[in-house]
């Protein structure tokens, strides 16, 4: 696909506007695994999903890691590029959860475009109240729902991403997204195969009972 076809507000830019970005925009390819962009000096540039996944998360003092939200198709991340933005500090991590192609706007052509250009200036506002929308959401889960519900909705969100009923992870990976103990995790993961859930093998989770998962996870779906 052309960066034209993904990008939401193309049509509502200026033609001038518009060549701009087609001669700025590159397209990347990354590997499953690959850190995409690690903390405020690492300035990529405003990073367009084009197909695959992309997972941010931040890491505690403590070397925790909890997953903030995920990126998929068409979805913006502006804190690739959060070097030009003021009054952000916190560091977030960016890692392709799949294989995935991604647009990269380098920070000096988005910037003055969004400086120049009311309707890119909107939509960069929009995706910032989006991007901390998920973040709020996440503190809810964390404060007031139970863990056996986020652990639930994890399963089902990892299933869908990875278009398989067997998810290829560790109880430690699954903790690092969760912000929470690999025991916990163990724990809980022993009573959903006790429940006919899932059955666990090596590194792998297999779902034989999606409904339950659903019903387990309540609204901690997104």
């Amino acid at each position: 696909m052309e960066f034209k076809e993904v990008f939401p507000i193309w049509k509502q830019l200026t033609r001038e506007e518009q060549e701009r970005l087609e001669v700025g925009v590159t397209k990347k390819e990354y590997k499953k695994g690959e850190i995409i962009h690690n903390g405020e000096d690492d300035c990529l540039g405003l990073l367009l999903v084009e197909e695959g996944c992309l997972r941010a998360y931040i890491i505690s003092e403590e070397g925790k890691e909890i997953t903030l939200y995920r990126l998929f198709e068409r979805d913006v991340c502006l804190f690739t590029a959060s070097c030009m933005m003021n009054n952000i500090d916190f560091d977030i991590t960016i890692e392709a959860q799949t294989d995935c192609t991604a647009f990269v706007i380098p920070v000096r052509l988005y910037k003055s475009l969004m400086e120049e250009s009311l309707p890119m200036a909107n939509y960069t506002n929009q995706v910032m109240a989006a991007n901390f929308s998920d973040v709020m959401w996440l503190l809810d889960q964390i404060l007031y729902k139970s863990f056996d519900a986020r652990l639930s909705a994890f399963l089902i969100e990892t299933s869908e991403v990875e278009d398989s009923l067997e998810i290829q992870m560790t109880h430690d990976q699954i903790a690092r997204n969760l912000g929470t103990a690999r025991e916990v995790v163990t724990r809980m993961l022993k009573y959903f195969q006790r429940e006919k859930a899932v059955e666990l093998s090596r590194g792998v989770i297999k779902i034989v009972n999606m409904d339950k998962l659903y019903e387990w996870a309540k609204d901690s779906l997104r």
